[in-house]
């Protein structure tokens, strides 16, 4: 069962998601990692800065948990977790399906590079990889991480980000 979290699911959210991070250890750059990988306070500042959690209720428990973010003239989606026990059994992809259809803006994702199997996830779901010099004016202009994270990062897209089309075209004719 799909269903919006809260502050209240605060806890069961730090379940998924650092369940889920697990497999980040010893893949993603170590001074990306840290335990827990999102600590209860994180979960706060980031309902705090806009985040809107979307959960996967299976069993009587959380089994995966996603967010959107309304920044300027996209959607973010943040935070996107599915416990270990749970993967493979449709409940991420079933999420993803609903954050789209809640907003109509371009849906921009970013996540470690090194994550493939995240990017995999995306891919096969209709998100395409944006060029490296339009990533870092992405994460700069829609995330705060720090730079360390940005050059170990992709960004994904579905639809038009505006500047993208300029961007990318300058882009094109510089290499080609």
């Amino acid at each position: 069962m799909l269903l919006t979290l809260d502050v209240a699911d605060a806890d069961e959210i730090c379940l998924v998601v650092n369940d889920a991070a697990a497999a980040y250890r010893g893949v993603i750059p170590a001074d990306g990692w840290k335990e827990p990988y999102m600590p209860l306070e994180e979960v706060h500042e980031e309902i705090d800065a806009g985040v809107v959690f979307w959960g996967y209720r299976r069993g009587g428990r959380l089994a995966a948990v996603m967010g959107l973010q309304q920044v300027q003239d996209v959607a973010l989606i943040r935070h996107a977790y599915t416990r270990t026990s749970e993967q493979g059994a449709g409940v991420g992809s079933a999420l993803l399906e609903h954050l789209r259809q809640q907003t109509e803006r371009p849906l921009l994702v970013g996540t470690w590079k090194a994550a493939t199997w995240a990017v995999r996830f995306y891919e096969r779901r209709g998100f395409r990889r944006v060029p490296e010099q339009e990533k870092a004016r992405l994460l700069r202009r829609y995330w705060t991480v720090p730079e360390r994270q940005i050059a170990e990062s992709v960004v994904l897209h579905t639809g038009s980000v505006r500047g993208e089309s300029r961007t990318s075209a300058r882009v094109s004719r510089s290499s080609g």
